[in-house]
């Protein structure tokens, strides 16, 4: 299949299998809960009883007899045994989904001890994952069947509520969903998995997928499924089927998605009889090679729930002896819903008895009636999904990293008349000799970048409609070769409520969820700012506008500083600062910049023309790299200004670097993007992919570049870190 053509060996991604192993104690909450739990400490013995007074000698009688000795004191009753020892769980949190009468349609954000720290409502009431960025997806079967996603659900606040310009969907006749349970991600290509309980299948999506569209792939199951496990290193795919099986489906993407199960594991006891009747929850410990399930057993009896643990999980097959059968009263398993495993600690959603239960060190110990180490009560638990850490680099854009390896660079093509490379987003390598693989956007495309995931955004204009938009294509930078826009993969953000119109450069703040767009229109200019989560026709969160009508070419935003550079066509550059600040604290729009900055040479201003297109600021020196067109008819006067302190910057400021002149070819210089070390540079008049090595050191004057790669019409440049393919 095309779209996972050549994929690279991963490092292992988060699974529920990686997080640390937490460090137990014992402690219950059966008091509240009528069950027994571990007890703490016993209490101090009492003190010792005082001693009995001896009694005085008599006095001297007549026959002089001796008084007799006092007894001694009684000792003293031992004290009251202590209150149980508090959780032993390291730090975590995690997404609880319910799906009671009362509460369904929310989640809460827990503790490692299930305490609720807020809750959000979603609207689905189904599986629960957390994708690389931090954003939640979610299914429902509630009404028609669905799958959503929640962006960075653990910024926006206690009872905060899933949101149409926010949020996406993906639910309709198209999409064949019927009864989506349990869900689990591939991070590492960029999918999702749901199984559908009614619909008897596994259904595939691309993570960017929207709206009413058909699944990427379907894979119909013998029985009903509840939940599944994906396995990234190995491809592999495990299904819990309410017939009380698991379906394993070997070389699952890259086979093209097996329509049969190379394995079908049957939880069985020693005898070799099977003890499994209506699995539910699965979880995968890659490392040792263990499954964890449950079994509700009967839906209807709040008493018949168990777990089973199963050893050699890649290769078993058949009627398997489980290593460990948990059931009976005290385990309070009746119908565990769903699981989740953290390290050897297992957290059970326990939705008949209404509770987070926690088995630790669930690999060892004795099959029987176990009681749990931990009970916490809550009403009616659906699933339940560690938070996931975000990805610890920085954006492409915002790197701080000096000698950054690469996969290479990522080019977007725009030639003046329809041709074969328009809409063309080509990866070329690093050292700018061959291109490695392209994606079509099917849109005129402009400016392309990238966020943590390597999914692309692209703007778009249409000169016949008037209306541009966004087009968000899945996992461009590792995985796509040959491939076109589809919307079982990838999505739009287009239409009147936009505001997008003739959209330019565009920059990704991925641990915030937001897509920054210079919107270049005469009429309405200024950087429009996306939910990085959103589609279709969604309104802005927030604008920013340049004082005099100036007109944005392009834009890079700093999370660090909260700062926005703006490179405006009027050869100027506007900083806003406290941008998502001011949008937390609900302003929509930010009318003037907070400083100009206007590069000069010995104190005056650049002559015109000028006409600023690139901008890329680089944190760690504090730098801001900008390219200048000059006259667009003009392939000759071209330039690359560095300008130093630039987070202070204002009026006036010399550049420490001017590169420009024959040598340099640089003639309409139109995007730009520096490594940590060197300046990529899209060079359209000349057709050029140009790269000044060591840019903020370099002499001025016309220097030519280090490597220079022949391509047609190059409108955008963006760099892919290595990391990207891990």
């Amino acid at each position: 299949m095309k779209a996972f053509k050549n994929d690279e060996t991963a490092l292992h991604t988060h699974t529920d299998s990686t997080l640390t192993k937490f460090t137990l104690c014992a402690l219950t909450l059966a008091v509240l809960l009528g069950v027994s739990g571990c007890s703490g400490d016993d209490g101090k013995d009492g003190a010792m009883g005082a001693q009995g007074v001896a009694g005085q000698d008599g006095a001297d009688g007549a026959n002089g007899v001796d008084g007799q000795d006092g007894t001694n004191g009684t000792d003293g009753s031992d004290g009251m045994d202590g209150n149980d020892g508090a959780p032993g769980f390291a730090a975590a949190t995690f997404i609880l989904a319910n799906n009671g009468q009362e509460n369904a349609g929310t989640v809460n954000v827990i503790n490692q001890n299930a305490a609720k720290l807020s809750s959000f409502n979603t609207g689905a009431n189904e599986g629960v994952v957390f994708d690389s960025l931090g954003n939640l997806v979610q299914a429902a079967d509630s009404g028609n069947g669905a799958i959503s996603t929640v962006c960075q659900i653990l910024s926006r606040g206690d009872g905060g509520m899933y949101n149409s310009d926010v949020d996406r969907i993906i639910s309709g006749t198209n999409s064949t969903l019927v009864n989506p349970k349990g869900i689990t991600i591939s991070n590492k290509h960029g999918l999702i998995f749901a199984a559908d309980f009614n619909g008897m299948q596994v259904t595939v999506f691309g993570k960017e997928a929207a709206g009413d569209v058909a699944p990427l792939a379907s894979t119909v199951t013998d029985a009903k499924p509840w939940d599944l496990t994906y396995d990234e290193i190995n491809d592999r795919l495990y299904v819990a089927l309410t017939n009380g099986d698991v379906a394993v489906y070997d070389n699952y993407v890259m086979g093209g998605f097996a329509a049969t199960p190379a394995r079908t594991i049957t939880p069985s006891d020693e005898t070799g009889a099977k003890i499994s009747v209506n699995l539910h929850g699965i979880s995968l410990e890659s490392h040792t090679n263990k499954l964890v399930l449950s079994d509700v057993g009967s839906a209807s009896d709040a008493t018949d729930g168990a777990l089973f643990v199963i050893s050699n999980a890649s290769q078993a097959d058949g009627m398997v002896t489980v290593d460990r059968h948990i059931a009976g009263p005290m385990s309070m398993l009746g119908n565990p819903v769903d699981i989740s495993l953290t390290g050897t600690d297992l957290r059970v959603a326990e939705k008949s008895n209404d509770a987070v239960l926690v088995f630790s060190n669930i690999f060892a110990g004795d099959s029987g009636d176990i009681a749990p180490d931990l009970v916490t009560a809550t009403t009616k638990p659906e699933s339940i999904t560690p938070t996931v850490m975000h990805n610890g680099m920085q954006d492409s854009s915002d790197s701080v990293m000096i000698n950054m390896p690469l996969l290479g660079v990522a080019v977007s093509s725009n030639p003046a008349v329809l041709g074969a490379t328009t809409g063309q987003i080509s990866r070329i390598n690093a050292p700018l000799t061959a291109e490695l693989a392209s994606y079509n956007a099917s849109q005129t495309i402009e400016s392309v970048a990238f966020d943590k995931s390597g999914t692309s955004y692209a703007t778009y204009d249409n000169a016949t409609t008037s209306i541009g938009g966004l087009v968000v294509s899945n996992k461009v930078a590792t995985h796509r070769d040959g491939d076109t826009f589809t919307t079982s993969q990838d999505r739009l953000i287009t239409g009147a409520n936009t505001g997008i119109i003739s959209p330019k450069g565009i920059d990704v703040a991925s641990d915030n969820g937001m897509v920054f767009v210079a919107e270049f229109n005469a009429t309405t200019p200024g950087i429009l700012i996306f939910s990085s989560c959103a589609t279709g026709n969604v309104s802005p969160l927030m604008t920013l506008t340049a004082n005099g009508g100036a007109r944005p070419w392009d834009v890079d935003y700093d999370p660090a500083t909260d700062k926005a550079f703006v490179a405006l066509t009027n050869g100027t550059v506007a900083v806003f600062d406290e941008v998502k600040s001011k949008l937390m604290a609900g302003m929509t729009t930010i009318t003037g910049e907070d400083r100009l900055i206007t590069p000069a040479s010995g104190g005056t201003a650049f002559a015109a023309p000028t006409n600023l297109h690139g901008i890329d600021y680089d944190p760690l020196s504090d730098s801001l790299i900008v390219s200048d067109v000059g006259s667009a008819a003009d392939a000759t006067d071209g330039k690359i200004y560095v300008l130093n302190n630039a987070s202070k910057a204002s009026g006036l400021t010399n550049v420490s670097v001017n590169i420009a002149g024959p040598a340099s070819q640089l003639g309409n210089p139109v995007d730009i993007m520096y490594t940590g070390n060197h300046l990529y540079v899209a060079e359209k008049s000349n057709g050029l992919v140009m790269r000044f090595d060591n840019i903020l050191n370099s002499p001025s004057g016309d220097i030519a570049a280090t490597v220079s790669y022949s391509f047609t019409a190059p409108e955008s440049v963006a760099i892919l870190p290595a990391w990207l393919n891990h």
